[in-house]
């Protein structure tokens, strides 16, 4: 691994040593230069620019941002040493333990919600909100289904809470053939989870607004490509993320919000044309924690080496432009 963090180095004077004869034929070197105050002062500031980084820092929060952190965790502390702890909450159990003060930073596939930003203040933790990945939601079907795109009207009627569609045959505007009349089997993450709240809003348009009857799978988006992949009525919703590590496993479908059918890609993803399930995933650091140099160093560290976090995680890695943007982020907190 390049090691980013480099320790500097000292600028030594080469002294030229003059040989002059003595008495008794003896031959001396003339005395090295002393060091100017200027190089000796030099020397100090940068050794006390790049201090010795220790000490922990505590995460916790969303599941899709999880293995990002995870990558990140221990690719800092094999450059730094510094301990990275990274627990999975959920996205609202990161926020609740992170606005009362037990971690240094929180991982959220959404944003702060109102209460929870209340209940922040209330306990006297300022905070920021680092984006540090590109994402989205990825709508999944059984290998089977013969199902390649779905409307967001479509979607609203499947999953709102007032929902009495029980096989795919109801759904208005499909054509499902032997399916039509397969039992619609629904698989989706708990209350507190950043995707389930994401999810709902955009396609229900509020938050939590979704029928009860769905197959809760906490935290563990492997659970719904299980469920999906095992059964022909099956559909999901899981980051981006997780679709693309089981691609032989479901099928993602293709989303029409108004302007026609997009797929579930990179491109379109940076492109803003996979509405409105593109999303952007986010750390939130503790203004008091990055007065640590180790917190600081690590979200620093998160940004300028994000390609290959994000690729080792799965994730869709930030622009140069969002890099920029978050780097004066980061700096502007610290």
């Amino acid at each position: 691994m390049n090691k980013r963090i480099i320790a500097p180095v000292a600028l030594v004077a080469a002294g030229m040593f003059v040989l002059s004869a003595c008495a008794g034929g003896a031959e001396e070197p003339a005395p090295a230069p002393e060091e100017t105050t200027e190089e000796a002062t030099e020397e100090v500031v940068e050794e006390e620019a790049a201090p010795e980084l220790s000490g922990t820092v505590l995460l916790d929060g969303s599941s899709t941002v999880g293995p990002f952190a995870e990558v990140a965790a221990e690719l800092f502390q094999e450059e730094t040493g510094v301990t990275v702890t990274v627990g999975i909450s959920g996205t609202g159990g990161g926020f609740e333990k992170f606005c009362n003060g037990e971690t240094d930073g929180s991982n959220a596939s959404r944003d702060i919600k109102e209460e929870e930003a209340a209940l922040c203040a209330e306990n006297g933790i300022d905070f920021g909100r680092v984006t540090v990945a590109n994402d989205a939601l990825s709508v999944v079907v059984n290998q089977d289904n013969p199902l390649q795109c779905i409307t967001t009207d479509q979607l609203t009627a499947i999953w709102n809470a007032d929902s009495t569609i029980a096989t795919w045959g109801e759904v208005d505007g499909l054509e499902m053939g032997d399916l039509a009349g397969e039992e619609l089997v629904l698989y989706g993450p708990g209350t507190d989870s950043g995707t389930f709240d994401f999810f709902t809003d955009e396609i229900n348009g509020e938050s939590g607004n979704i029928r009860t009857d769905y197959n809760n799978i906490g935290e563990d988006d492997n659970q719904a490509v299980q469920g999906v992949s095992g059964g022909a009525g099956a559909m999901a919703f899981i980051p981006y993320s997780f679709y693309q590590e089981n691609l032989d496993s479901v099928k993602g479908l293709a989303i029409d919000s108004g302007n026609g059918c997009v797929e579930p890609t990179v491109e379109n993803l940076l492109a803003g044309d996979y509405t409105p399930l593109g999303r952007s995933l986010f750390m939130f650091p503790a203004s008091s924690a990055l007065e640590r140099p180790e917190v600081l160093a690590f979200y620093e560290y998160v940004i300028n080496n994000n390609d290959e976090i994000a690729g080792l995680a799965g994730l869709v890695a930030l622009t140069d432009d969002q890099k920029a943007e978050q780097l004066d982020v980061v700096a502007n907190l610290g």
